[in-house]
């Protein structure tokens, strides 16, 4: 499985789902999806999904999704990019470019009125529980490799500082940030 073939699959399941902003409901119906493909396909998605986990990580993504969430962690980074990966191939490349463009999205509109967080860690496990499905097995150890780039120093600084914030992420600030 290739990049594009595995935003197919993505896309495909978001199609199939009653509310496609749910990363649950995605991760789900793509884990099923992808339990249907060959074995060498599966291990294949796994290299594709940590290498756009390794594309997205930076610090400008970071601090939106500290805003959007108010906070986050290592793991809620990860769980962050899962939603965002969820959303699909155009929405992840928007959001990568410009995380700032969040502010502009319904459904980050809609979370930031209810104050409801967005993640999705199932979305990480979509490769695994597929193996296991279709072959019973885990992932071979050998699955992946993770290549993650150096963050960006210049956005070295802590974002608790809502005035930085604001000056970085102005669109976002102004849904968050009293």
């Amino acid at each position: 499985m290739n990049t594009q073939q595995f935003w197919q699959l993505v896309e495909a399941a978001r199609d199939q789902v009653p509310n496609p902003n749910d990363g649950e409901e995605v991760a789900r119906r793509a884990t099923s999806l992808l339990a249907t493909r060959p074995a060498e396909e599966i291990v294949a998605a796994q290299q594709v999904l940590w290498n756009l986990m390794a594309d997205s990580y930076a610090n400008p993504l970071w601090a939106a999704a500290y805003v959007v969430n108010g906070g986050c962690s290592d793991d809620g980074f990860d769980y962050f990019r899962g939603w965002l990966i969820a959303q699909g191939r155009e929405v992840f490349e928007r959001i990568v470019a410009d995380p700032d463009a969040l502010a502009e999205m319904p459904v980050v509109r809609a979370s930031a009125a209810d104050g409801i967080d967005l993640n999705c860690e199932e979305m990480l496990t979509i490769v695994w529980n597929a193996h296991i499905t279709a072959t019973g097995k885990q992932l071979p150890d050998d699955a992946f490799t993770i290549r993650y780039p150096d963050l960006d120093l210049a956005w070295n600084f802590d974002f608790d500082d809502q005035g930085e914030m604001s000056r970085r992420l102005p669109r976002l600030a102004a849904l968050y940030i009293e």
